[in-house]
């Protein structure tokens, strides 16, 4: 299988479907003004403004992880559910648009995209 793509191996898309993140009956976030960023290989991300996460429910992990693509993701975590979310403070050059917003992991909560 050829690695080289025309596409780019990643892609921001601004929407204003709702998307909603909930962890057991606990609503962690609400909004329409989420970005999906779509990655090759991975399953679309929704990063969402910090004004519509509920951020004193999550609490800074000692998690972080390097993208070579997006830059570094620090982590937070709900209760005793470990790093169910990630930020990317400064991401890399081209990925500014999600700078500071709170991607959630679909493994560990449900994200809700409403079309």
């Amino acid at each position: 299988m050829a690695t080289d793509s025309p596409e780019p191996r990643i892609t921001l898309h601004p929407h204003d479907r709702r998307v909603r993140v909930t962890i057991g009956d606990t609503l962690l976030a609400d909004t329409t003004r989420a970005i999906e960023l779509r990655e090759r290989g991975y399953p679309p991300r929704q990063y969402l403004p910090r004004e519509d996460v509920r951020m004193e429910l999550l609490t800074p992990a000692d998690t972080v992880t390097h993208c070579p693509f997006k830059g570094d993701a620090s982590y937070f975590s709900f209760g005793d559910h470990a790093n169910v979310a990630w930020s990317y403070e400064q991401p890399l050059e081209g990925m500014e648009a999600i700078a500071g917003r709170l991607a959630f992991d679909g493994e560990k909560v449900e994200v809700r995209v409403n079309e």
